[in-house]
């Protein structure tokens, strides 16, 4: 009997984004500053007497809390990334992330529009001048908090590592980005952010007008503007991360991708399975039935400039009718 080693079968299943530390220090810092700002609102609301204070803090605060989700969700994702109980690594605890950031997002968009459509009804007084630079340092704190996050939220694609080893999984490694390497959980705290700013603006401009030309119907219309925008923010990201979650194959364009260098001659795919990893990360299951069986590694040779293909598995079965 033969001594072996099984190392150079065995790899590693960590599918995390390229810039996954990165983006996790950003929201930390993030989440310092958001919460800073709600403590300050919600403390000088309580200590000089402003409604519109308080509830500006107590607004951000739900905010603070979805962003400190998505920052726990990218630390605990690196603490564990080489957990064995986990078959296909953490790369898509960003994805839950994102989907429960996401129902947060739903709900404060409700929250907005209910509070809108009361004030039509049942109109309140507004202190303009305090309530308009409330809103103003809101924006600057959200406009900051953007810039902190960066413009790369939706563009974080990953990276593979390549093996040369005889076995049916394997690891690509190129330089082609495809579809698919979107870190949902850098795009959640991103449209948190730009969803606080939104109505920021919204509301420094129905505060100015109403101020100026005593239009008090404009601040509630444009808090129901406002709720409308979000809402649809929060279905997409829903949608996108629901979809990862449930193993939806994640871009046509990439299974007719393998389809293509597979299926030559009389090769003919019986079952595939393509499902995302994780950021730029995706996983295939393939299931070959061709009338001369070559070498496994010759049949994932021909994914290998397939991008963003980090784990493959093929199984070759000879046709029955081949002789």
């Amino acid at each position: 009997m033969h001594s072996h080693t099984l190392g150079d079968w065995q790899h590693e299943h960590v599918f995390l984004g390229a810039a996954h530390e990165r983006n996790e220090r950003r929201t930390w810092a993030v989440v310092a500053l958001t919460a800073g700002m709600t403590v300050i609102e919600i403390a000088g609301g309580m200590w000089f007497g402003s409604m519109a204070l308080l509830a500006d803090g107590w607004h951000m605060s739900t905010h603070a809390g979805a962003l400190a989700i998505a920052a726990f969700a990218y630390r605990y994702a690196r603490r564990h990334a080489h957990d064995p109980r986990f078959a296909f690594g953490t790369g898509k605890l960003g994805d839950l992330a994102g989907f429960a950031s996401a129902i947060v997002l739903a709900v404060i968009a409700i929250g907005i529009g209910v509070e809108s459509v009361l004030r039509f009804f049942q109109p309140v007084s507004i202190h303009y001048p305090e309530a308009t630079a409330i809103a103003v340092v809101g924006l600057i704190v959200n406009l900051l908090s953007a810039w902190m996050l960066g413009g790369d939220h939706a563009h974080d694609h990953g990276h593979a590592h390549d093996h040369d080893h005889d076995h049916d999984h394997d690891h690509h490694h190129d330089h082609v980005v495809h579809h698919g390497h979107a870190d949902h959980n850098m795009r959640a705290a991103f449209v948190h952010v730009l969803a606080d700013a939104l109505t920021s603006v919204l509301a420094i401009a129905g505060l100015l007008a109403a101020w100026a030309y005593g239009w008090t119907w404009l601040d509630p219309a444009v808090g129901i503007l406002g709720a409308i925008v979000i809402a649809q923010w929060s279905w997409r990201l829903i949608r996108d991360a629901g979809a990862v979650l449930l193993d939806a194959a994640p871009d046509a364009a990439l299974v007719q991708a393998i389809r293509g260098r597979l299926e030559q001659g009389h090769d003919s795919i019986a079952d595939l399975h393509v499902w995302r990893l994780g950021p730029g990360h995706h996983g295939a299951i393939v299931s070959l039935v061709v009338d001369e069986p070559q070498p496994v590694d010759t049949y994932k040779a021909r994914l290998a400039d397939i991008a963003g293909l980090s784990h493959v598995t093929v199984e070759v079965h000879r046709c029955h009718g081949a002789h």
